[in-house]
This record gives structure tokens, sequence and C-alpha cells, in this order.
């Protein structure tokens, strides 16, 4: 009897292939979504501390609106990466069958990580031009040569 592959059988025709415009879109608005739970959580949880801490006292935190994207953003920048640096993929890549690849198909390595994360999070419209481009590739991509493929496997191997 054959292993099983962990490859959806509908996706077998795409593993190892650049990922186009919309699962790309769609993989960071499931990182985005990520990231606001996990700092809304954050939010709720340092207030509850605050009011067991002084129930008299207490007040909900504020931040003003330019302190919270910044706390934002650069929350998205720490969690891609690590993400990319150690398995290539962030939850949203996950969740679509995604990976970040370096130029030989191998991991990016944490500098490169975090020169892409910065590129994403401070010039998001790049990740436009992978609908236009017939490699289907990114401004970050093209700059850094890197790739976005499918690839369902748990793990890649590393160097």
């Amino acid at each position: 009897m054959g292993a099983i592959s962990p490859v959806p059988r509908e996706g077998r025709p795409f593993q190892g292939q650049q990922a186009g415009l919309v699962t790309r879109l769609v993989a960071n608005t499931v990182d985005a979504l990520t990231v606001s739970v996990v700092l809304l959580a954050l939010h709720v949880g340092i207030n509850a501390l605050m009011f067991l801490v002084s129930p008299r006292n207490f007040e909900f935190a504020t931040a003003s609106v330019l302190l919270s994207v910044t706390i934002a953003l650069l929350a998205m920048l720490v969690y891609m990466t690590i993400a990319w640096s150690i398995t290539g993929r962030t939850y949203g890549d996950h969740v679509m069958g995604l990976r970040v690849v370096g130029r030989h198909g191998d991991r990016v390595w944490p500098p490169t990580a975090l020169v892409r994360a910065a590129l994403c999070v401070g010039f998001p419209i790049g990740l436009l031009w992978c609908g236009v481009s017939t490699s289907r590739r990114s401004v970050q991509d093209v700059l850094l040569r890197t790739s976005v493929i499918y690839d369902w496997r748990p793990r890649r191997a590393t160097r």
C-alpha cells in the first residue's frame, strides 16, 4: 500500500508552481487578521491585568492611532520575518498552501526574510505586480530574488 501524500489531489499539478495574486491576497488577509486578533487579545489582557491590580482606579488603556498603527506594522514585520526564516510560511501561507523560497528553491535566510517583510509592510502594493508579471513575482520577489510557490508539504528541506 502506498504512502498518503500531504499534497491534495487537486493541488498536485500546481505543487512547486508560482502562486498567483488571489491566493497570495487571501494568505495576506489571513495573516493580517491573525496579527490583529493577537494584538487585540494582548490589549484585552493588559487591560484585565490593570483592572486586577487596581480595580478602583481602572480606566481602559488607550493609545494614539499613530502608536497603534506603528505597533501593528512592527508586529507584522516580526511575525513575517520569523515565520519566513524558520518554515518559509506564515499561518496564512500555511492555510493557502504557499511557501516563500529563495532563488534556488531553498529556505529564505533571516536577513532576506527581514528585508522582504519590511518591503511587504512598507510597500504592500508591490504585491499587485504578480498579477501582471508573467513570472507571478511581486516587486519584493523581484528585488530579493525570492518566490512564493504552492507547497503543501509540512516541511521544506534545508541546506
